[in-house]
C-alpha cells in the first residue's frame, strides 16, 4: 500500500491554493485570445484586453487576479490503495489552505457561522471537501477559489421529466439573464442535470471547474453544450456586463441518473478567471 505523508499533502495543498487565486490556467489564457478575435463590441473588446492585462500581471507578480480569492473548494480523489501517514486527510486540506491564504496573502473571507455570529475565521478555512474513493494508489487534488460574486448567481431547480431539454435551456436561460454583470462575465457556467438535489449540485460545481477545452463524452450532452452556449452569448450581458457577444467561455455539462419522476438541474457560474489547481501525488 503507498503512503504518502500528511506534511506532503499540507505543502501541496498550499501551492495549490496561490496558484488557483493568482494564474489562469491555460485553457482560460486560450479563451480570452479567442473571446478578444471574436467580440463584436469595441467597449467588450477593450474590456477583454483589461482584463487579459490585468491575468498577466497577476501572474508576473504572484498577486491574486481578483480582490475576492473566495472560499476553497477541494475536490479529492483517493485511491483505496493509499494510506495517508502522519495526521487526518481533512486536517491537512485545511492547514494546507490556511498557509497558502496566510502566506500567499490571501483574502480571508470566511465566516465561522452563516447567520448569527458571523465572525472571520481569519485563515480562510473550513473548505468545502468532497472527497471521492478511487481504484489504485494515487491522491489526486483540486483546490477551486469559488468567489462569490458568481456562486451567489448559482441556482437549482427541481424540473420534473415533461419539461425535458426545453425547460433545462428555459432555466438556463433565466440564470444567465438573472446573473447579468454581478458573475464578472465572460462566465465559465456549470450545468449538473440529474441525480438529487444535492447530486446535481455537485455535478454542477465539478463541471465548472472542468477544462472549457473539454467535451462531455457522450454526444448528445456534447451538443447541448454548444446550445447553451451559443443561448448564453446571444443574451448579448457581454463582458463585464456591458454588452457583447461573449458573455461565456463555455459551458460544461454533467450528468447522472435520476428517479423516474425527477429532473434536477443546477447551475454553477464562474467568473471569468474560473480559478483552480490540480495535483496527483
Amino acid at each position: 500500500m503507498k503512503e504518502i505523508d500528511y506534511n506532503q499533502i499540507v505543502n501541496s495543498v498550499e501551492k495549490l491554493c496561490i496558484e488557483a487565486c493568482c494564474i489562469q490556467t491555460d485553457d482560460i489564457k486560450k479563451a480570452f485570445n479567442n473571446a478578444k478575435e471574436n467580440e463584436s463590441s469595441p467597449l467588450g473588446k477593450n474590456i477583454l484586453e483589461k482584463l487579459i492585462e490585468n491575468g498577466k500581471i497577476s501572474e508576473q507578480n504572484m498577486i491574486p487576479i481578483c480582490q475576492d480569492t473566495g472560499m476553497s473548494v477541494v475536490f479529492v480523489e483517493l485511491g483505496q490503495d493509499v494510506r495517508i501517514v502522519g495526521g487526518y486527510l481533512e486536517d491537512a486540506i485545511n492547514e494546507g489552505i490556511k498557509n497558502g491564504y496566510v502566506n500567499g496573502y490571501l483574502r480571508k473571507s470566511v465566516v465561522n457561522d452563516p447567520l448569527y455570529e458571523r465572525k472571520n475565521t481569519t485563515n480562510n478555512t473550513p473548505a468545502v471537501i468532497h472527497t471521492r474513493i478511487i481504484k489504485g494508489d494515487k491522491l489526486k487534488l483540486k483546490v477551486a477559489a469559488k468567489g462569490f460574486g458568481s456562486e451567489n448567481k448559482s441556482l437549482l431547480k427541481m424540473l420534473v421529466p415533461a419539461d425535458g431539454i426545453d425547460g433545462v435551456k428555459a432555466f438556463f436561460k433565466e440564470a444567465i439573464n438573472l446573473a447579468g454583470p454581478n458573475a464578472c462575465p465572460p462566465l465559465v457556467v456549470g450545468v449538473g442535470i440529474g441525480g438529487t438535489m444535492e447530486k446535481a449540485a455537485l455535478l454542477a460545481k465539478e463541471a465548472a471547474i472542468r477544462n472549457i477545452d473539454s467535451k462531455n463524452k457522450d454526444e448528445r450532452y456534447a451538443k447541448l453544450e454548444d446550445e447553451l452556449l451559443e443561448i448564453a452569448n446571444k443574451s448579448g450581458v457581454g463582458p463585464q456586463g456591458l454588452g457583447g457577444n461573449i458573455t461565456a467561455f463555455a459551458v460544461n455539462v454533467e450528468w447522472y441518473p435520476t428517479h423516474i419522476a425527477g429532473l434536477p438541474v443546477a447551475i454553477n457560474i464562474n467568473c471569468h478567471a474560473a480559478r483552480h489547481s490540480e495535483i496527483e501525488l
